[in-house]
């Protein structure tokens, strides 16, 4: 394999693990957001998909984020009368989003972002001593 094409497709893998990491921060950051409306639906966890694509430049396939939806789990009912977001029976829906998966997931997408990392820096050095043999 070409070493300039395992750096691309590391980058690729790279930028991908980053939008993951922004879609779980996001996540993370509004794990406690109900509605401001009473009976209204709070903030609703987001996925994200890759899919391979080729690149037509490399002659290869690369990865690439292929949609970012959300999770249509249904929401967690609380017994809480006196939030201003409760429906007519006093339940308040609380974000479908759990805090340990993704905490799992980050930590996930983090290791494999280091992985690719250390792919590229790994063929940094071999084309460096590629070069230094050359001389």
């Amino acid at each position: 394999m070409d070493l300039t094409k395992a750096m691309f497709i590391s980058a690729a893998g790279m930028r991908v693990q980053g939008a993951r990491m922004k879609v779980i921060s996001e996540n993370l950051a509004n794990a406690d957001s109900i509605s401001t409306v009473p009976g209204g639906d709070p903030y609703r966890r987001k996925v994200i998909s890759f899919a391979n694509e080729l690149d037509a430049k490399l002659d290869t396939n690369i990865v690439r984020v292929k949609r970012i939806t959300t999770d249509n789990t249904p929401f967690d009912l609380e017994f809480d009368p006196g939030n201003p977001a409760a429906n007519q029976q006093g339940y308040v829906k609380l974000p479908n989003v759990n805090s340990l998966i993704e905490v799992s997931d980050m930590r996930e997408a983090q290791k494999t972002f280091e992985a690719n990392l250390t792919v590229i820096e790994s063929v940094k050095a071999m084309m460096a001593r590629t070069i230094d043999l050359l001389r």
